[in-house]
C-alpha cells in the first residue's frame, strides 16, 4: 500500500504536469468547451432518425483506424495476401462469420427497447451518440487503462473525465495554471457503482486504521525513530472536551480511531517532509515510510491479525447505510472482512429517506437497532464503537429517494465535538448526474456563449439542498452508464481529497515503472479495464456538457415527464373505477389546497389537464411541478381494487393484483417485444429493510391490513426519456394512461377466482 503522502494539491499538480507534458502534441484532448445545445442531435432517436450521421461516423472510425495501421512503418510487409483470401479455409471462415453475425443481429432484436418512451422498467435507456462513437472508436484500439504504456491516449481521457466528474459533483479541481493550496479532488472510472462503492468502504476502513499503523511504525522502526521521532496532530481530549494539538504516539487507541479525515491524510506528508529535511530525496523517503508501515498496516496484516494486535478492548467498528441501500454495501462488508452484522441498516421515513431523528424520544437502547442515525451514533459514542463511515444514497435504485446528506454532515460535526469521527460517502450512482441541473459553464471555468436556459423541471428545494452538500462528502460514487446515458461499463468514484486514493493502492511492477509514467490503474480494485469506457464518457461530456445547458436539458425533461406521469397517476382513478392508485410519493404541503382532495383538484386542473406549453406559462403550476413527484425520476406506485364499490382491505390480495399487473407488462425470455405496449418493473418493500413505520404508513394509504412481516409489492417506473410528452399526435401521457387502465382492468377481471 502506498502512503497517502500527496495530500497537498502541489504534489498532485506535479504529477498532473508530467501527464500534460506527455500529451503536449494532443492538447485538443480536453473538456474545456461549452459543448452543444440540441438534445435531438445527441441520440439516435426512437425511430433511428439520426441513422445517417451515426453510419457515417462509425465508418469514419473504421477508416481512420485502418489508415493508422497502414501508416505505422508502412514498409513492413502485409500478411493477409490476395492468395490467402482466395483459399478455401479463409473463405469458409468469412462465410461462417457472416452467418453468425447476421444471426446475432437478428437475435439482438429481441432485446429490451430502451430507446422507446414505452420502456419504463429498469435504470437503462438509450446511449448518447457521442458516447457510442467514443466507445466504438476506443474499442478498435483495445487500450487497457491498467497502465500508461497500454493506454497512452485513454489514460489521459480518464484523467480528464475524472476531473470533469469531480467538478460536476461540486469538488474542487484547480485550473491548470493554479498554484492553490486548497485540497484537490480526484476521480477515476470503474466498471460500475458496485466496484466504486466497495472501494469507498475499503478506503474508509483503511483510513480508520491508518493512524494506528503510523503510531506503531514511529515507536518500533529505528530509522523513523532516529529521524522523525514524533509528530503532532489535532486530537480530541476527553478530559477537556476539546480538540487540541497532541503528540501522535501519546494518543490512546480510541483517540487514534477518531482523528479528522484530512489530518490523517496529512500524516504521511509530515513524516516524508521530515525525512526530506535530512537530505533524503522524496522517492527514498516514501520508500522508507512504506517499508515501515508494511509491518503494521491492516492491508498487510489482515483485519483479524490487526484487530488482535491493536484493537483489544475496542468493539468492532461499524458503518451505517439506509435500509434502501444498494446490494454493493453488503458485498463490501463481506469482501473487506467487516461482516454484514457490522453494516447497520437505518430505517427510512415515509419518503424512503434515511431517518435522522427518532420518531419518538429514545433514552435506553440495547444495541444498534437502526431506528435512527442520531440515536445509533450516540450509542456508538457511549460504548466506544468506532464508525467507519455513514452512507447517504443520492437517488435510491428503487424509489430515487435522496437521503438527507446535509443533515448527516451536520450530525457528523455535532459528534465530532464529542470525539466521534467518521467519513461520509455519497452513493450517487443514480443521482449524481442530476447535479448538472445546478451547474453552469462558470463552474468549469468557462464563459458561457449565451445565457443558460433554466431546466424545464428543476430539482425540489429539498433535493437541491442535498446536492449542494455533495461538496463536503469525502467520497462520491457516480455512474455515467446510468443517468449519464453512457454504454456499460462506466462507473466512477470521486474523492474530495485526492490523497484518499493512496489508501487503496497496490503497485504491480510489470504495469508501473515509476512516477515519470502517468498511470491510474494502480488505484482501486480493478486491474485491467477498457480504455473505451473513458473514451465514451469523454466524447459525450465534450458534446453534452455536465451543465444546465447539456445533461441538464436531458434530465430536466425526464423530471418533467416523470412529474407529469406522477400527476396522472394521482388523478386518473375516478370514483366509479374499480381500482385505486397510490404513488409512494406524498403530495407536498406546498401544493395549494387545505385537504388532499383539494390538492388533487389543483393538480388535475392546473398540471395534469394541461399541455406542456400551458404549464410553462403558468407560474403557480410550474412552482407546484418543482415540488411535485419523487425526488428524482423513479416512480413507485401500487394498485388496490374495489369489490362492489368497497375497497379491498387484504394486503395479500393487493399484492396478487400488483404482481399480475407486473407479469403482464414485463418481458419473458423469447417473447416478442411488440406484445408489450409498456414495460415496467416491480419490487417489494420489507419491514427488515424499510422499518415498521414506513411499512405501516404505506399500508394505511393503500387501505389494507396484513401481517407485519408481509412485504408490499409495488410497481416501479423509471422515466429517462428526454423527449417531450406532447407530440403532433397528442399527449403520450394519454397513451400511457390508456395502456395502464386497460391492463389493470384486465388483471382485476382475471384474478376474481383467486381473491381470498
Amino acid at each position: 500500500m502506498r502512503t497517502p503522502r500527496e495530500t497537498s494539491s502541489k504534489a498532485f499538480e506535479k504529477a498532473t504536469h508530467r501527464i500534460q507534458e506527455s500529451f503536449a502534441k494532443s492538447d485538443t484532448l480536453n473538456l474545456r468547451t461549452t459543448g452543444s445545445r440540441s438534445v435531438e442531435a445527441w441520440f439516435l432517436g426512437p425511430k433511428a432518425e439520426n441513422i445517417h450521421h451515426l453510419q457515417a461516423w462509425i465508418l469514419e472510425a473504421i477508416q481512420s483506424h485502418a489508415e493508422w495501421r497502414k501508416s505505422y512503418f508502412p514498409e513492413d510487409p502485409c500478411h493477409i495476401t490476395t492468395e490467402i483470401k482466395r483459399s478455401t479455409d479463409y473463405q469458409e471462415a468469412i462465410a461462417l462469420l457472416d452467418e453468425g453475425y447476421k444471426d446475432l443481429l437478428e437475435q439482438l432484436k429481441n432485446s429490451v427497447p430502451f430507446f422507446s418512451m414505452r420502456y419504463q422498467g429498469h435504470m437503462g435507456w438509450d446511449s448518447t451518440i457521442p458516447s457510442v462513437l467514443g466507445y466504438f472508436a476506443g474499442m478498435l484500439y483495445n487500450a487497457n487503462n491498467v497502465a500508461f504504456e497500454a493506454s497512452t491516449v485513454t489514460t489521459r481521457l480518464e484523467i480528464e473525465v475524472g476531473d470533469d466528474l469531480c467538478r460536476m459533483l461540486g469538488y474542487y479541481v484547480p485550473p491548470e495554471e493554479s498554484e492553490s493550496d486548497e485540497l484537490r479532488a480526484w476521480g477515476h472510472i470503474t466498471c460500475g457503482g458496485t466496484v466504486a462503492n466497495i472501494e469507498a468502504i475499503w478506503s474508509a476502513r483503511n483510513l480508520k486504521f491508518y493512524p494506528i499503523a503510523i503510531k506503531e511504525a514511529l515507536k518500533e522502526d529505528e530509522k523513523l525513530q532516529q529521524i522523525v521521532g514524533n509528530i503532532a496532530i489535532n486530537a480530541y481530549l476527553p478530559t477537556s472536551g476539546t480538540w487540541t494539538e497532541q503528540q501522535l504516539t501519546t494518543l490512546d487507541t480510541w483517540q487514534l480511531l477518531n482523528l479528522k479525515v484530512d489530518d490523517i491524510l496529512g500524516l504521511s506528508t509530515q513524516i516524508t517532509n521530515q525525512l526530506m529535511s535530512q537530505g533524503i530525496d522524496e522517492s527514498q523517503a516514501s520508500t522508507i515510510l512504506s517499508a515501515a508501515l508494511s509491518k503494521y498496516s491492516v492491508q498487510d496484516l489482515g483485519i483479524q491479525e490487526f484487530s488482535k494486535r491493536y484493537l483489544q478492548g475496542i468493539e468492532s467498528p461499524v458503518f451505517f447505510v439506509p435500509g434502501t441501500k444498494h446490494y454493493s454495501f453488503p458485498k463490501a462488508a463481506a469482501v473487506l472482512g467487516i461482516g454484514a452484522s457490522h453494516m447497520i441498516d437505518v430505517e427510512v421515513d415515509e419518503h424512503g429517506r434515511m431517518r435522522i431523528e427518532p420518531i419518538e424520544p429514545q433514552t435506553d437502547q440495547d444495541g444498534l437497532k437502526g431506528y435512527s442515525l442520531k440515536v445509533d451514533l450516540q450509542y456508538c459514542l457511549d460504548n466506544h464503537i468506532p464508525v467507519y463511515t455513514v452512507v447517504a444514497v443520492i437517488g435510491t435504485t428503487e424509489e430515487s429517494a435522496v437521503d438527507p446528506l446535509k443533515q448527516i454532515l451536520e450530525l457528523r460535526e455535532e459528534f465530532s465535538q464529542k470525539g466521534l469521527q467518521f467519513t461520509v460517502h455519497a452513493d450517487a450512482a443514480w443521482g449524481g448526474y442530476f447535479a448538472t441541473l445546478l451547474r453552469t459553464d462558470a463552474d468549469f471555468g468557462l464563459a458561457s456563449p449565451k445565457d443558460t436556459a433554466p431546466p424545464i423541471s428543476p430539482l425540489s428545494a429539498y433535493v437541491e439542498e442535498q446536492f449542494a452538500a455533495l461538496t463536503y462528502a469525502d467520497s462520491i460514487t457516480v455512474d455515467p452508464h446510468k443517468s449519464g446515458y453512457i454504454p456499460y461499463p462506466a462507473g466512477a468514484l470521486c474523492y474530495r481529497n485526492s490523497a484518499m486514493r493512496n489508501l487503496v493502492t497496490f503497485v504491480a511492477p510489470y504495469v508501473f515503472h515509476g512516477e515519470a509514467e502517468p498511470t491510474i490503474g494502480i488505484y482501486g480494485i480493478e486491474g485491467s479495464k477498457p480504455g473505451a469506457a473513458p473514451a465514451a464518457v469523454y466524447l459525450s461530456h465534450r458534446v453534452i456538457r455536465p451543465t444546465k445547458d447539456g445533461y441538464g436539458r436531458i434530465l430536466g425533461q425526464a423530471l418533467f415527464t416523470g412529474d407529469k406521469l406522477y400527476a396522472r397517476l394521482l388523478c386518473m382513478a375516478k370514483e366509479e373505477d374499480p381500482f385505486t392508485i397510490v404513488p409512494l410519493t406524498l403530495i407536498p404541503d406546498s401544493i395549494p389546497g387545505n385537504t388532499e382532495a383539494e390538492k388533487i383538484k389543483f393538480i388535475r386542473e392546473r398540471v395534469d389537464g394541461k399541455t406542456n406549453e400551458e404549464i410553462e406559462q403558468d407560474e403557480e403550476a410550474m412552482a407546484a411541478l418543482e415540488e411535485l413527484g419523487p425526488d428524482l425520476n423513479i416512480l413507485i406506485y401500487a394498485f388496490n381494487f374495489k369489490i362492489n364499490g368497497q375497497l379491498n382491505t387484504s394486503l395479500k390480495n393487493a399484492n396478487l393484483l400488483n404482481k399480475r399487473y407486473y407479469e403482464n407488462l414485463s418481458i419473458d425470455e423469447g417473447d416478442d417485444i411488440n406484445n408489450y405496449p409498456i414495460i415496467v418493473s416491480t419490487t417489494d418493500f420489507t419491514k427488515e429493510a424499510y422499518g415498521s413505520y414506513f411499512i405501516e404508513h404505506y399500508k394505511k394509504r393503500l387501505g389494507v391490513t396484513g401481517e407485519t412481516d408481509e412485504p408490499i409489492t409495488v410497481i416501479r417506473t423509471v422515466v429517462q426519456n428526454p423527449w417531450t410528452t406532447e407530440t403532433a399526435e397528442g399527449s403520450f401521457i394519454d397513451v400511457l394512461e390508456g395502456i395502464i387502465r386497460e391492463s389493470i382492468l384486465k388483471v382485476i377481471e382475471d384474478i376474481q377466482d383467486e381473491i381470498e
